[in-house]
């Protein structure tokens, strides 16, 4: 919703919480970036909720149906690699930015046009392990450059009291999403190369939209602060002595992480090679168990923000979603019957989705600097980004482990069970914030 035309700034500033709130909308109100924020972070992670868990992984069981799960480590982990380093490369070199069009927008747009080539690239990769997993390391680079930049508006433009609200929104998006994405990916396993071609034609629009509706402060005046190669590698090393609460924070979402992506990114074997089914049956899983967390993720997420906000803490939502994620996590370890997916999709979303909700506002008041928040916020998204690195190696090494059958898939609940729980234990150190 916009504000009349002859106050918007006025508008605008009457919703800012206090004088160390950044400046008000260029153009309407919060209402409207609000409005803009969960269509791009959706659209984004539609595209990720459907092709490493889907697509990609029927592209890679196509080549060689035999080597799949080392197949699979391969093409993940050199993507989630380069997603790593994208993130707060992204950060730093956006914080440095000075343009007419503000800091973040040249690289938003930028990577939305990088990234579509890359998703044709994948289209047109259908026989070649190395081309797939090529083309999806420019995949991964380029969108984290639209990814990291949009995390950052949530501490450049958002009121510290409107950040609770933000991030539900945040969190909406990215699980909504996330969990749509795994149901269109499911529906795109006979024509893949349409469906990279139609998220990227998705991605590109919605971006273009929310820069366009929703402009930067020009920064062509600001001063540029110097780069220091030094300082810029120091801030990958997260001190739990300088920083202790970002610490806490971010070993808490590596964790949980961990513990989701690991299962997340093999759902469909497991729902074949655990729960038995075949490999449509399997995919016509995916999409219904999807709609299940899709209720259950809308729910606590809308819930979860704001509650925050009301309440004014931010760690009891987190530490009870938190203790709901792991609580998910074990209960197919007990029962491989397919009504048990559909048990663990509705826990896992009211945890993973009150979680997303709350987490990234609580993130954006332990960051260590005022200064960097783009750098500072992709080191932050290191948190999601690494456990995309470690999550299929470390499945695949159990599933390995477990003996490649259905012995194997069962080891990853236990496991993952123990990330989780370690990761919820990570929030109760945290002392700079409620």
């Amino acid at each position: 919703m916009t504000a009349h035309p002859a106050q918007p700034v006025q508008s605008a500033l009457s919703e800012m919480g206090g004088p160390n709130d950044p400046p008000p909308p260029v153009k309407g109100t919060l209402n409207r970036l609000l409005f803009w924020i969960f269509p791009t972070n959706f659209s984004i992670f539609l595209m990720w909720g459907a092709i490493p868990g889907i697509l990609l992984t029927t592209q890679v069981q196509n080549i060689d149906p035999a080597n799949v799960v080392p197949h699979m480590m391969i093409v993940t982990v050199a993507g989630s690699i380069c997603a790593m380093i994208a993130q707060p490369l992204a950060g730093e070199v956006s914080d440095r930015t000075r343009s007419k069009l503000g800091r973040r927008t040249p690289w938003m747009v930028l990577g939305t046009i990088v990234g579509g080539v890359g998703l044709l690239g994948l289209a047109i990769s259908s026989k070649s392990l190395v081309m797939i997993t090529i083309a999806w390391c420019v995949v991964q680079i380029a969108y984290n450059f639209v990814q990291g930049p949009l995390s950052a508006i949530l501490p450049d433009r958002v009121p510290l009291n409107r950040r609770g609200t933000f991030s539900a929104i945040f969190g909406c998006g990215l699980m909504a999403g996330s969990t749509i994405g795994g149901i269109v990916g499911s529906q795109f396993i006979h024509r893949i190369p349409a469906a990279y071609i139609l998220f990227a034609i998705i991605v590109f629009v919605v971006v273009l939209g929310f820069v366009f509706f929703n402009p930067d402060h020009s920064n062509v005046d600001e001063p540029k602060p110097p780069f220091e190669l030094k300082e810029f590698l120091k801030t990958f090393m997260i001190s739990p002595k300088q920083h202790p609460d970002f610490f806490w924070a971010f070993m808490g979402r590596l964790l949980l992480y961990i513990a989701y992506f690991a299962v997340a990114g093999y759902q469909l074997l497991i729902l074949e090679h655990y729960i038995g089914l075949s490999e449509g049956k399997a995919a016509d899983t995916v999409a219904a168990v999807g709609v299940v967390s899709l209720i259950t993720i809308l729910l606590s997420t809308a819930v979860g923000g704001p509650l925050s906000d009301k309440m004014g803490r931010r760690k009891p939502v987190v530490f009870v979603s938190s203790a709901l994620m792991s609580l998910a996590l074990i209960i197919p370890f007990f029962n491989s019957h397919v009504a048990i997916w559909y048990v663990y999709a509705a826990v896992m979303g009211l945890g993973f989705g009150a979680f997303q909700g709350v987490d990234t506002a609580l993130m954006s008041e332990v960051l260590p600097s005022a200064e960097s928040f783009g750098k500072d916020l992709g080191v932050v998204n290191i948190a999601a980004t690494l456990p995309q690195v470690m999550a299929p190696f470390l499945a695949g090494v159990i599933v390995l482990v477990g003996g490649g059958g259905s012995a194997g898939y069962r080891l990853m609940f236990p496991v993952c069970f123990v990330f989780a729980v370690l990761g919820a234990s990570c929030i109760a150190f945290i002392k700079g914030v409620r």
